[in-house]
């Protein structure tokens, strides 16, 4: 889905922004006002596949549903011993998930990591183009590898995957929320991740340092194919 689920990393993005504002407010200060400012964790309200008692309705080729979907990424930086967290999103979401027998045997999902906003430019220009590359990366990408099964019951998965990230690959386990919506169904969920292992380094500027390890999000409105 990673994420559905392609998904975007945010590695050492606030390194910019930062000096500016802590010079003008105070380190303290800046870490109150940016720590009310990330976005609540993507969630799935109501899982509704655990009411659903004969899955054979889902077996066919899902796709990704402008709207609502979106991924991104989640980091804390540490502004003069105080800690902040940031979150960066996209809506622009691509992918196809494909089911039978009540299984998901494969899905691609692509994310527009040139698109990845948080809110701040300035943040947001260090990521697009000193963290990431997204001259020459300008996507990531999250491939299912192992077949899932959605018996009924479920609420949860684990999506076992290749997520391509600053044209890297690894091997992650995306944990998800699984629930149904009057139009399809919904995956909501995160995967941990060190951005060393994609070849992205954490800034320390030494009023502000980035943690070396953060979380890629994402929710994803799935609509089936006719």
């Amino acid at each position: 889905m990673r994420t559905g689920t392609k998904i975007a990393i945010g590695a050492g993005t606030a390194a910019v922004a930062l000096g500016g504002a802590a010079l003008v407010f105070g380190p303290g200060l800046y870490a109150d006002l940016n720590a009310d400012r990330a976005d609540a964790a993507p969630t799935v309200d109501s899982p509704g596949v655990s009411d659903v008692t004969d899955v054979a309705g889902f077996d066919g080729d899902w796709t990704v549903a402008e709207g609502e979907s979106y991924a991104g990424y989640r980091v804390d930086e540490v502004l003069q011993g105080r800690d902040v967290t940031v979150t960066g999103r996209t809506p622009d979401v691509t992918g196809t998930v494909s089911v039978a027998d009540g299984t998901v045997t494969a899905a691609e999902i692509t994310v527009d990591m040139t698109t990845v906003a948080t809110d701040s430019g300035a943040r947001d220009e260090y990521f697009r183009g000193t963290a990431l590359n997204t001259g020459e990366h300008p996507t990531s990408t999250f491939v299912l590898t192992e077949p899932v099964a959605v018996e009924p019951g479920t609420e949860s998965v684990a999506l076992v995957g290749d997520l391509t990230v600053h044209g890297v690959t690894q091997a992650v386990t995306l944990d998800a929320q699984v629930g149904l919506t009057d139009t399809g169904a919904r995956v909501a969920g995160s995967v941990p991740v060190t951005f060393a292992d994609f070849g992205v380094q954490a800034p320390d500027l030494g009023f502000v340092s980035v943690e070396e390890a953060g979380e890629v999000e994402f929710l994803l409105d799935l609509v089936q194919n006719p």
